[in-house]
């Protein structure tokens, strides 16, 4: 893995990776086709600064992955026993919308993407 400007990492598999900021976490995406012919691939601009990404990206754990009816009834309780995570975004010029149906703290709401941390991701 490699840094590709101050907002991405390349990682195997024709992937990049990014920071978000809702989930505390990284988001790898497929960017080349060469690296799985088959499987979804977003277009990307190229730029590691303010990056681009169509179309949007959704990111779903647990009770969120299909065929579990794409529902969790954890409600905001710290105690539900599972860690399930709805994140749907746009990138867009270095910038992230995040839509309403995401179940973090930054649903609906539009923010720089961050630097990515060092270490912030097995491979740093």
């Amino acid at each position: 893995m490699a840094a590709l400007g101050a907002k991405l990492r390349t990682v195997d598999g024709g992937r990049v990776a990014f920071w978000c900021p809702g989930c505390g976490g990284p988001h790898l995406i497929t960017v080349s086709r060469d690296a799985d012919p088959d499987g979804p691939c977003w277009g990307f601009d190229g730029d590691g600064d303010c990056p681009t990404f169509t179309p949007s990206i959704l990111v779903r754990t647990g009770h969120f992955v299909e065929p579990n009816g794409g529902h969790c009834d954890r409600s905001g309780d710290p105690d539900w026993p599972c860690d399930c995570i709805c994140c749907h975004s746009f990138v867009t010029k270095g910038r992230i919308l995040f839509l309403q149906d995401c179940t973090h703290h930054l649903a609906g709401q539009t923010v720089d993407l961050p630097d990515f941390p060092i270490g912030g991701y097995r491979d740093d």
